[in-house]
């Protein structure tokens, strides 16, 4: 039956289907992705580096970061590993390469929820223009059929054309919005980080400079 329905909607279908074997792949990427990441999500991992950095214990934080798989303990673990230099851009740099990740693949889904109709609005407009070219000939006898596939064949490719937007517009802004959690997290985490690092290093300046009084 659904393959009945897609040969009659017209030429404009195959990019439809095309359009939708594309979007099924990510969708089912993401989930892949969206998976792995739930079962590597630490929390107490990240817990243990603030910890350990607010013992002044750095290596040992640097290497707690670097064990873990957590995505934020990963970009903490980056910045640990530069702070010596360039801590601030570290952080930033394995903050994008986290994002990346999870922004894969959005610009896929955003273009079917954009193209998909507008494919559907194509195979409206070549539809009717082929009803309309029939009726125009002026001999309407024995072309009913003809006429009436022509209009079919223009609703069924927006049909399929909205079928493929819906389907793809909510896993978009679902990831959208995760990525943007995540993003956040990032953030604050590595804030946090900065803030415990400049604080050791001025109690270390203090108690130099009281060893030196």
């Amino acid at each position: 039956m659904m393959m009945e329905l897609f040969f009659k909607g017209g030429p404009i279908m195959w990019p439809i289907a095309v359009l939708a074997v594309v979007t099924a792949a990510v969708l089912v990427e993401r989930a892949v992705f969206i998976l792995q990441t739930n079962l590597q999500r630490d929390p107490k991992s990240v817990r243990t580096v603030f910890d350990l950095v607010g013992r002044g214990a750095i290596e040992e934080a640097t290497s707690s970061a670097s064990r873990s798989k957590d995505v934020v303990a990963q970009v903490l673990g980056e910045g640990l590993r530069h702070r010596g230099s360039s801590l601030t851009e570290a952080l930033a740099e394995g903050a994008s390469a986290a994002l990346h990740r999870f922004h894969r693949g959005l610009v896929v889904l955003d273009t079917a929820v954009t193209l998909g109709p507008l494919l559907g609005l194509l195979g409206t407009v070549t539809g009717m223009m082929r009803a309309f070219s029939l009726v125009g000939g002026g001999e309407l006898a024995g072309k009913q059929a003809a006429i009436t596939g022509g209009v079919a064949e223009s609703l069924l490719a927006v049909c399929f054309g909205l079928g493929v937007a819906i389907v793809a517009i909510v896993p978009l802004n679902f990831l959208n919005a995760r990525a943007e959690r995540v993003r956040r997290e990032i953030e604050a985490s590595a804030t946090r980080l900065e803030m415990m690092l400049a604080q050791n290093r001025k109690g270390s300046d203090s108690l130099v400079l009281d060893r030196a009084a």
